[in-house]
């Protein structure tokens, strides 16, 4: 009795210390869990923030695109310089304190890119218009000045500002993209070395969930950076430091600049309190669940421990040296590249990609530029339809999938017909145009005010002859006649009344030949067919997105499957490298150049030098952005054609290799059967014979 007792003790003891760790190991993995999802949220936010920036960066720094497209590819610059040493040292470290490091990297980084704006001073753009308490003391916007001396160039003398002469020679746009390099470089370890935490410590059934859960999370930053970046395009650029009274432009002015600077100090912030919960987790936990080779027979721990799988699985737990690992990785690389299937693959995904993002990356200035809209409406628009429509086809994908249960060759079936079916919807958007603006002297000349061209046309005529006025300024002016003059000077206008967004300017001689007609502050208004246009387009935007996305859960199984289990790790490895090198990096840079080239009027820059555009050839861009755009997904879809092929070939090979194999080892097992019917015969024959020996012996 007291044995039973004691034994019942030993037990309750043992049931209760077996408990303990497995009730904190669940709890360890769940804030694990709660931090790396946060961590996910929070560079999802700042990654579509940076996206969102992009015109305001333009203005603030006097840029043309394509170098905002390599401010925006150095992210990837800096993933890739650190993504090989992470993946293969990081696991063999802490990783809930490397990961913390890079959030603490991240943070640094965002911080970096908000710098430049308590350096430079304030943002000063081009204008005639002033605030002024008495309105009769406002000079004129058209100075007199010699004929001879606008003759030459057609620019007044410029003097260069005070304030050139102290300013840095280095450009400003060099700390963003700095500090973004460094962002990508903190951006490194969180995805692999979470995604493996999770992978090594959770329970089989648990860790797919748990996976799904932060990508899922990693959805949700996106809208956040793009809600963010409509606020702070609202907010003028220097707000605080200057009266908002004085302020001259509008949101929807090609000159305004929002407070940029803004959601990168709420962007760091967030990212460095991602990092907090990560010091204070275990560098290891105890492994729970079916996991445990304690619950195995002898011979499952057997066949577990030969499993080549789990070499691939846990290869901290391999002793091969570095030098072995070192000369077997040339030969497997050039085995997984051997793979016709597989090179196929990653080629269109390469191109898909480079649409993809050079399309996502421009997508709001193309709204902004070709509908007209501000850039605070744009932002908004991507993060509350459109990636949300991205997020729900994934999911549907994957649900479609499992649904449909789909072998690899139906995966990649219903990968390559979503994206036809976008691509045939987004040839639509060819047909959803805007008339170009009518801008005296940019889209129009001055003599033919009804038919838009976009030939050489001059902004000097014989209307603003008597007035001495520069030809790089961009300030423009809504006449009477519903044309937009580049400035009020240019559009002969004599005299002004009103202060700030109120003035207006009048004795126009440009704008009516009596010479006696008015203008005011900012572009002239589109027309309403332009809205009724911009609604349809945004209804198409919504649906295609999502029909694109849900081939995007099956593509990605495609990759999985279709190569053998023992060079998978290495392939999504390579896959990420070359789609980062070959498409993350160059796509903004030559779609930002190509939409270079559509532009009509470029700025200023303070200091001398062309600056930001102010206006596009509406009707180039978006033949240049769609026609770039679907290009390549059409060079892509040719080279599917080959890749369909051989992935048949590749599926017979492989059933004809398990028929020959199912035969192979039927025919062993019936070989062993009847070897084995044969020992068992002899037995007992030879049972027989001594049972017949032994009656004669008794007999005897």
């Amino acid at each position: 009795m007291a044995a039973e007792q004691g034994r019942t003790q030993r037990n309750g003891r043992s049931d209760a210390s077996a408990r303990e760790p497995r009730s904190s190991t669940c709890t360890s993995l769940k804030m694990f869990l709660v931090a790396l999802s946060f961590a996910y949220f929070a560079k999802a936010l700042s990654g579509s923030y940076m996206k969102s920036t992009i015109t305001q960066l333009e203005r603030r720094f006097d840029i043309p695109s394509y170098l905002i497209g390599v401010i925006d590819g150095s992210f990837e610059i800096g993933n890739l310089l650190v993504i090989a040493f992470v993946s293969y040292f990081g696991a063999k470290l802490h990783r809930p304190k490397i990961i913390a490091v890079g959030c603490v990297l991240m943070s640094i980084g965002t911080f970096i890119i908000a710098l430049p704006h308590f350096i430079i001073g304030r943002y000063e753009f081009e204008t005639s218009v002033r605030w002024v308490v008495n309105s009769t003391l406002n000079p004129s916007p058209c100075p007199v000045g010699s004929p001879a001396d606008v003759a030459q160039g057609g620019k007044m003398p410029v003097v260069p500002a005070t304030s050139c002469e102290s300013e840095s020679n280095l450009s400003m746009w060099i700390y963003v993209l700095l500090g973004n390099v460094l962002r990508g470089i903190g951006e490194t370890p969180v995805q692999p070395l979470g995604i493996s935490y999770i992978d090594d410590f959770a329970t089989e059934e648990n860790a797919a969930l748990y996976v799904g859960c932060v990508q899922t999370i990693s959805v949700v930053g996106p809208v956040f950076g793009y809600l963010l970046g409509s606020l702070c395009a609202k907010i003028y650029v220097d707000i605080g430091f200057v009266k908002m009274e004085t302020i001259t432009i509008t949101p929807a002015d090609a000159r305004w600049v929002g407070a940029w600077w803004l959601g990168y100090l709420v962007a760091g912030v967030i990212t460095l309190l991602s990092a907090i919960p990560f010091w204070f987790l275990p560098r290891s936990l105890p492994m729970s669940g079916p996991r445990g080779p304690e619950k195995c027979t002898a011979e499952q721990t057997s066949f577990i421990k030969d499993s080549p799988l789990l070499k691939h699985k846990y290869p901290a737990d391999d002793n091969t040296s570095f030098i072995e690992m070192a000369k077997d990785f040339i030969p497997t690389l050039r085995t997984l590249l051997a793979h016709p299937v597989y090179l196929i693959y990653l080629c269109v995904t390469i191109i898909q990609l480079n649409s993809l993002i050079g399309m996502v990356t421009y997508k709001p200035k193309y709204i902004e530029q070709h509908f007209r809209q501000s850039a605070s409406k744009a932002n908004f628009l991507m993060g509350v339809i459109n990636i949300p429509a991205v997020a729900l086809g994934m999911f549907s994908g994957g649900l479609l999938m499992k649904r449909l249960k789909l072998n690899i060759m139906g995966a990649a079936r219903f990968a390559f017909g979503t994206s036809l079916i976008g691509y045939f919807l987004s040839l639509f958007f060819f047909a959803m145009s805007c008339e170009n603006a009518k801008v005296a002297g940019v889209t129009l000349s001055y003599d033919s005010v009804d038919t838009i061209s976009y030939d050489k046309h001059s902004v000097f005529t014989a209307c603003n002859s008597n007035c001495f006025c520069s030809a790089s300024d961009w300030d423009p002016v809504c006449g009477e006649n519903g044309i937009t003059y580049v400035s009020p000077c240019l559009a002969g206008c004599t005299s002004s009344t009103g202060s700030g967004k109120s003035t207006v300017f009048s004795n126009c001689s440009c704008v009516g030949v009596a010479g006696n007609f008015t203008a005011s502050t900012g572009q002239c208004p589109h027309a309403d067919d332009c809205d009724r246009m911009f609604r349809y387009f945004l209804a198409l935007s919504v649906v295609t997105s999502f029909i694109i996305s849900l081939g995007g859960t099956p593509g990605y199984m495609l990759l999985i499957r279709c190569i053998k289990p023992q060079l998978k790790s290495l392939a999504l490895g390579f896959h990420a490298l070359a789609t980062r090198t070959l498409a993350g990096i160059p796509a903004p840079i030559y779609f930002g150049a190509i939409i270079d080239t559509t532009c009509l009027k470029w700025g200023q820059k303070r200091c001398g030098g062309i600056g930001a555009c102010r206006i596009y050839n509406t009707t180039a861009y978006r033949i240049a952005y769609l026609g770039l755009t679907l290009s390549l997904r059409t060079i892509s879809f040719i080279i599917c054609i080959p890749g369909f092929i051989l992935l048949s070939r590749q599926l017979k090979r492989e059933e004809r290799n398990g028929i020959h194999r199912a035969l192979a080892n039927g025919g062993t097992e019936l070989e062993a059967l009847r070897k084995e019917e044969i020992v068992i015969s002899n037995s007992d024959q030879s049972q027989q014979t001594s049972d017949n020996s032994t009656d004669r012996e008794t007999r005897l």
